[in-house]
């Protein structure tokens, strides 16, 4: 018997679809940016149903010689961009706004009866800080530097790197899961 499955909501930051350099700099397993780009794709089509809401922390595509709009009409979910550094170029083209529910610099949203603050860039505190508030950003990647250490200390700020959540989006417990299990492999 066929069971339909609940309406989901995933998070992912980073792509940087096109991006020759962001392979290097991330260490990502691929060997060229049409590989990246076609498995950043895969997996997101394999989770991702067409009901979905997926929130795109910042920098979907950088300094890529195709339209992000060519990557965003194969992407299947109702996409939310909350704006990143290299995002500036991409809210400039209406035709790639169109493929989006939603653009905002910084967010809030329920989900699961939690409240999550969104935003690509990682804060000290957001908004209701004190009351258990979740912050899911973005922006650095999978560098261990003094922000990255100073975030893990924080027990509700996950990093929505995709290069951390293996190339796929994530539902807010596999965020919690997975950096969890970045930090501990840091340790």
């Amino acid at each position: 018997m066929f069971r339909r499955r609940y309406k989901m909501i995933y998070y992912i930051s980073d792509l940087h679809f096109g991006h020759l350099r962001c392979i290097k700099m991330d260490k990502r397993p691929f060997s060229s940016i049409e590989e990246m780009d076609r498995i950043l794709i895969e997996n997101w089509n394999n989770k991702v149903n067409e009901e979905d809401d997926v929130y795109i922390l910042g920098d979907f595509s950088y300094k890529s010689k195709i339209d992000p709009v060519e990557y965003l009409k194969q992407l299947k979910g109702h996409k939310h961009l909350i704006v990143g550094n290299h995002d500036l170029k991409l809210i400039k083209n209406q035709e790639a706004c169109h493929h989006f529910e939603t653009i905002d610099y910084y967010l809030q949203i329920e989900d699961q009866k939690r409240v999550i603050y969104l935003c690509h860039l990682p804060f000290a505190e957001w908004p209701y800080y004190q009351r258990n508030t979740y912050h899911i950003y973005g922006h650095i990647h999978n560098d261990r530097g003094e922000t990255f250490q100073f975030m893990s200390k924080k027990e509700r700020a996950l990093n929505a790197g995709c290069m951390i959540n293996h190339y796929e989006p994530v539902t807010l417990d596999e965020l919690i899961k997975n950096n969890q299990e970045y930090t501990k492999r840091g340790e």
